[in-house]
């Protein structure tokens, strides 16, 4: 029997007795609290051991790579946790309610009446405490992921030139990004082009890259599991004055906002210095979104920094710091950092330069 380890032993600690348990059923946080990806199992966590229940695709890679709890052939899954739950006496089990439907929950209140199921918000808000701030080797996988997206980048930039789709752009980014070691996208990839560069979202079409254009790319990495968030604006051949103008406001809300991301801040205030920012240069009108949001194992996650929102910052957190500004019709100019804040400031996570690149 492995005994508790890791955060499954921080989260085993938040059990209020002997006779609490936590069942983790969802894909995200049986990867968090084992640091092994299934699309199927379940966790087990009680004060004295934990299960790692999963079927026989996955059963042999997780015995070799699981050493935080337990891990168990899922072959009888009422039969295994009646055993488990009767075993160490359990009479009440806290759920992932953010995580679970209404119908699977009355399943397992159809298969364990004799136990008592903690529907309330307690253990995803506590789960949701422990992923907010980030380990030093959470980080660590983070930074990994951000290294791998910005090789990528400078390698395309030797490939941009003027008739490439956005299609082909997003392609090759992607493409790198595999080359270089990423296990996947964070997300798909947006390589926006002239007006299409004014709608945040845009997807990849076939429209070509022209002289004239900026090109917003906005893209990420994964390594393990976690995740890395960047955008860069570039040129195409030459910018106007005006173009110039807009990249020059967004570029300074984004070194504000560094400047003012620290512990013990609000997201709400960070948001509104980038904002005040774009508001001085009169573009404060076109940014319709919100500055940032964490990263880690979800692409997005606690905290955000928003009008609206209600998160401290605290030390050991990641997120984005993207101000942005679109023009309806004409361009858009986004520039996106993930960052760590720290007592007493931030780290910057991006290593590529914010200056406007124009493409020769």
């Amino acid at each position: 029997m492995v005994k508790n380890a890791g955060n499954i032993a921080l989260l085993a600690d938040k059990l209020a007795d002997e006779k609490h348990a936590a069942l983790i059923t969802s894909d995200i946080s049986r990867r968090y609290f084992s640091g092994f990806s299934s699309s199927a199992g379940m966790i087990l966590i009680t004060k004295e051991a934990s299960y790692l229940l999963i079927d026989f695709r996955y059963f042999d890679k997780a015995k070799q790579r699981v050493t935080d709890c337990e891990v168990l052939l899922l072959e009888n899954e009422r039969k295994q946790l009646v055993d488990l739950l009767v075993n160490h006496g359990i009479s009440t089990v806290s759920i992932e309610s953010r995580e679970m439907t209404v119908a699977q929950l009355n399943k397992y209140k159809e298969n364990y009446p004799f136990i008592n199921f903690d529907s309330t918000s307690g253990l995803s808000d506590e789960i949701g405490k422990m992923r907010i701030i980030k380990t030093p080797e959470e980080i660590e996988k983070i930074i990994k992921a951000q290294r791998i997206a910005e090789k990528a980048f400078s390698r395309l930039l030797r490939d941009l030139k003027p008739g490439l789709t956005e299609k082909h752009v997003a392609a090759l980014l992607e493409y790198y990004m595999s080359e270089y070691g990423s296990d996947g996208k964070s997300f798909d990839t947006i390589a926006a082009s002239g007006i299409n560069s004014a709608s945040p979202h845009a997807v990849p079409t076939d429209k070509k890259l022209e002289v004239g254009d900026f090109l917003t790319l906005d893209f990420g990495a994964t390594y393990d599991g976690y995740h890395s968030d960047m955008t860069r604006t570039v040129a195409i051949g030459k910018v106007t004055d005006d173009m110039k103008r807009m990249y020059d406001a967004v570029l300074f809300a984004n070194i504000d906002a560094l400047k003012a991301i620290r512990a013990d801040i609000s997201g709400k205030v960070v948001d509104s210095v980038a904002r005040s920012t774009l508001d001085a240069w009169g573009y404060g009108k076109y940014f319709g979104h919100s500055l940032g949001h964490g990263v880690g194992l979800e692409i997005h996650e606690p905290p955000l920094a928003s009008p609206s929102s209600t998160n401290m910052l605290k030390e050991g957190m990641v997120l984005t710091d993207e101000p942005g500004a679109y023009i309806s019709g004409k361009y858009g100019v986004r520039i996106e950092d993930m960052v760590v804040v720290t007592k007493d400031g931030c780290t910057d996570l991006a290593n590529t330069t914010k200056d406007l690149i124009i493409i020769s």
